[in-house]
């Protein structure tokens, strides 16, 4: 095997290293039979290796993806151990889906032919979302099929992603020349783009799932304005979601209490504001350093694996930690953007743009929310949190934005 063909596998293999670390710390069969963790290090190398021979790609990117994975499937282990199993489970399942979907996103530019075909997917999910989802915590989040649940809104926000993409990479110069008073050419180009995206966001705050209208929202504006620069395009839409969100507040209960959480979770310590306060314990308790795995009380928190994940890192782990966390993510986040800016052409540019922005506004929305610099919502923590819809689908994102990274190797002089 030349060098040529080694060396994408180096950063996995680094990654690797650090799972099987990770896995050392979790209690004995709290991960399930062995041979799992051994599939999944196979499924990883062969994603990596199975790249086109004539390209190089940003591999840190899968990488930096299995090491935080790794580490929620840990601290999954940690705060449900009958659901570590099931998260190892949907660990190999997304690469799998990742394997094969790989030829399709080596391709990926064919998919911006499909404009209006995402945004009516999304749609039809929202509905069917609406017509046979659960209800959890005030908001309609789950389909259930069988004995499985999955959330279709982790794959409408790919969607929406794509069908921005494409739209704006054919209209993008048009927008921009467009004066913001010229009322009529901003309808013309600008009316199916806020069509498809006012009717996702009017679903999602009829829903009752403000985090996932929040990070559509600040998507949008990203791609909105790396394509076209306006910023009173940014502000106007920013005020029709201030709108909406202040009509939610005034209607629904679940967002009022949300909100009186948000101020004084101590106002109701054994009701509505218990798993706040407790949340707030566990990030008090951990200091600088943390109180060390598995010498915490973390499983004070309520669905602390899917809420207040970060909360029971930070308790056990410290802000060091949590500030290393924080940095992974960073770094993926920022080699993202590094691959959109690379990009020759608008499509390339504005779909990796879109994916690292649901990436980046995911995490800060759900910190922010653990922290309370904002009212918590529903989101999870991606790669980190327990469940299996976020996490296929953010590993799909990323072995998008990978496929995206490709370029053609130089030959030697």
């Amino acid at each position: 095997m030349t060098l040529d063909r080694v060396r994408p596998l180096l950063p996995m293999l680094l990654a690797l290293v650090f799972a099987a670390a990770m896995f050392t710390l979790a209690a004995p069969h709290a991960l399930g039979a062995p041979w799992v963790c051994g599939l999944l290090a196979v499924l990883a190398l062969v994603w990596v290796a199975l790249q086109p021979p004539a390209t190089s790609r940003d591999d840190t990117l899968p990488a930096l993806a299995i090491a935080i994975a790794a580490l929620g499937v840990l601290l999954v282990a940690r705060l449900s151990p009958d659901l570590a199993a099931k998260q190892l489970l949907w660990l190999a399942f997304s690469l799998v889906l990742a394997l094969a979907a790989g030829p399709a996103f080596t391709r990926f530019r064919v998919l911006s032919a499909y404009t209006y075909v995402w945004i009516v997917v999304a749609i039809v999910l929202f509905v069917l979302l609406a017509l046979f989802g659960q209800e959890v915590n005030g908001a309609k989040l789950w389909i259930r099929i069988g004995g499985a649940q999955f959330e279709p809104v982790e794959v409408i926000k790919l969607l929406v992603v794509l069908f921005m993409a494409s739209y704006l990479a054919g209209t993008a110069d048009v927008i921009e020349r467009t004066k913001p008073w010229s009322l009529r050419a901003n309808a013309k180009y600008l009316g199916p783009l806020f069509i498809g995206w006012g009717v996702s966001m009017a679903i999602l705050v009829l829903e009752r799932d403000l985090g996932m209208a929040m990070l559509l929202l600040s998507t949008f504006a990203a791609m909105l304005y790396v394509a076209t620069r306006r910023i009173d395009l940014i502000v106007g839409c920013t005020a029709i979601f201030a709108g909406a969100m202040w009509w939610a507040a005034t209607h629904f209960h679940y967002v009022q209490a949300r909100i009186a959480v948000w101020h004084d979770p101590f106002r109701d310590p054994y009701g509505a504001g218990y798993q706040a306060m407790q949340s707030l314990f566990s990030l008090a308790a951990g200091g600088l350093f943390g109180t060390g795995y598995h010498a915490g009380r973390p499983d004070f928190i309520p669905d602390v694996a899917t809420d207040y994940v970060y909360a029971a890192y930070t308790e056990e782990w410290g802000a060091v930690g949590a500030i290393v966390l924080c940095a992974a993510f960073l770094a993926l986040i920022l080699r993202m953007l590094a691959v959109a800016q690379r990009q020759p052409d608008l499509y390339a540019k504005l779909l990796a743009t879109g994916l690292a922005a649901t990436l980046g506004f995911q995490v800060i929305i759900i910190v922010g929310g653990v922290l309370r610099v904002f009212p918590l919502t529903g989101i999870t923590l991606p790669f980190v949190s327990y469940g299996g819809s976020s996490l296929v689908t953010n590993f799909l994102l990323v072995a998008l934005v990978w496929a995206i990274s490709g370029e053609r190797r130089k030959a030697p002089e």
